[in-house]
């Protein structure tokens, strides 16, 4: 007997999917290959004005483009392998900067791959694409799939005779069943569906800062290679900062307390980042920037009846993996729909624990980097952070435990739920207190009043 439900999704349910980024492309997808399974015939349209060919801004999501080593093994276990036209670096290492020193950090497990990625098709001085962005790629995977590709702008949403209808300037209002929401934080159009989901309160944000900078392949070869590096930096406000090697290009990567141009060039003007840099760089010459903003904080009620938010407009990891958590909620939202139907309470059962596992794991995050930036603010616990990092230094990977806490953290490999048990292990934690018994010894060793003209030694105080 048919299901003749009004909330389920029947044979050639139209559906839309506004913005064609990781989060729609894979909801798209993802529904299109869950109802191919099901023997289940859909028809889902993707709203995207922009061109992921397009280099420079009009192509791009700005986003850092670090894909994680989980996102990886998810996408291989769906036959998705990201090809070498899409992947401008795999990453091999992290080095941890600061002043205490600098550490590399190799995968604490074996057959790590992390790919370093654009999400266009390049910064705005590119010469010549040689290559396919993260965003035109999956898009592509969900065109192939099935789903249809409007070009366009969406002008105005509304409900007429109980369905969700959309509108652009080129067609009059076209109803759906289902109308998934993923535009990001960054978009205007995140404000046309305030209206139409009365309970749907868009995410907290917070801004970032982007750079691009050419270099050539062969002096990004030699000053980063495959490494990313990762700034610990006693700067107000700079929770971190990363460059990311792409190819010909390098990308900075700023994560604090609304990122500005003060922190920029107090970050810029940073000895450990200078020393990563060639000599005489043009710094205020780069290829390409942006300052979006980041989900610091998920959408409450991201479903009503027919409507469902997916990636950032929903909820995303805290400054990290915001691809991957583009890729789970999408996952969910469209299991939901399939499964079980599109009702408001069907979204509520089914997908909203996706997103509130998300934001009870960001609540660790949020512990966990609290916790940084009081190592950060203190140069004695920085020396003790630092010791302990290279103190494991060709260890086997089980006893790598601050290595693998400094690993998890910054690829968005492991969840923040994990690092921070990791961080409470009994092991970990009498290795640190060696440590703060080692330092305190040095200290208590310093001469109290050196002599006039000695050189003094580094002080292990605050």
């Amino acid at each position: 007997m048919a299901d003749t439900h009004p909330y389920r999704l029947q044979e050639g349910a139209r559906v839309a999917v506004i913005g064609g980024g990781p989060a729609g492309a894979f909801f798209a997808w993802s529904l299109l290959e869950m109802a191919a399974e099901a023997g289940r015939r859909l028809a889902v349209d993707i709203y995207e004005p922009r061109d992921f060919n397009q280099i420079g801004a009009p192509g791009c999501n700005g986003c850092a483009g670090i894909v994680s080593e989980s996102l990886v093994q998810l996408l291989a276990q769906e036959g998705i392998d990201l090809p070498t036209s899409v992947v401008q670096r795999e990453i091999d290492s992290y080095v941890i900067h600061m002043d205490a020193g600098s550490a590399t950090i190799t995968p604490p497990r074996p057959g790590t791959r992390i790919a370093a990625v654009h999400r266009g098709a390049g910064p705005r001085d590119l010469r010549q694409a040689t290559w396919t962005g993260l965003d035109a790629h999956v898009l592509g995977l969900a065109t192939a799939r099935g789903a249809r590709l409007i070009p366009q702008r969406v002008t105005d949403v509304a409900w007429v005779e109980g369905r969700p209808t959309v509108s652009t300037r080129a067609d009059e209002a076209q109803p759906y069943e289902l109308l998934a929401v993923t535009t990001g934080v960054n978009s205007a159009a995140l404000k046309l569906f305030s209206a139409l989901v009365p309970g749907y309160q868009p995410p907290q944000t917070s801004k970032t800062f982007i750079r691009e900078y050419f270099l050539g392949a062969a002096t990004v070869d030699q000053i980063l290679g495959n490494a990313i590096q990762v700034f610990l930096l006693d700067i107000p406000r700079l929770d971190f900062g990363m460059l990311i090697p792409k190819g010909e290009y390098i990308t900075l990567c700023l994560l604090g307390e609304e990122v500005d141009n003060e922190l920029l060039q107090a970050f810029l003007a940073a000895p450990e980042v200078r020393r990563c840099l060639p000599p005489g760089m043009a710094l205020e010459k780069p290829s390409c920037q942006c300052a979006p903003r980041i989900n610091t904080l998920g959408a409450t009620q991201p479903y009503g009846d027919r409507v469902v938010f997916i990636g950032d407009s929903a909820s995303t990891r805290l400054f990290k993996d915001g691809i991957g958590s583009a890729y789970r909620t999408a996952r969910a939202a469209a299991a939901a729909a399939l499964e079980h139907g599109v009702a408001a309470e069907d979204f509520r059962r089914h997908y909203l624990p996706v997103c509130q596992a998300i934001e009870l794991d960001n609540q660790a995050g949020r512990l966990i980097f609290a916790a940084v930036s009081q190592m950060r603010a203190r140069r004695f616990a920085r020396n003790v952070v630092m010791q302990m990092i290279l103190d494991e230094q060709g260890q086997p990977g089980p006893l790598r435990r601050m290595s693998a806490v400094q690993w998890d953290m910054y690829t968005g490999s492991g969840s923040y739920r994990q690092i921070l048990l990791r961080l409470l292990h009994p092991a970990l934690l009498w290795g640190a207190a060696k440590g703060v018994w080692a330092a305190l010894a040095a200290r208590r060793r310093l001469p109290a009043d050196p002599a006039p003209g000695a050189a003094r030694q580094p002080s292990l105080s605050p």
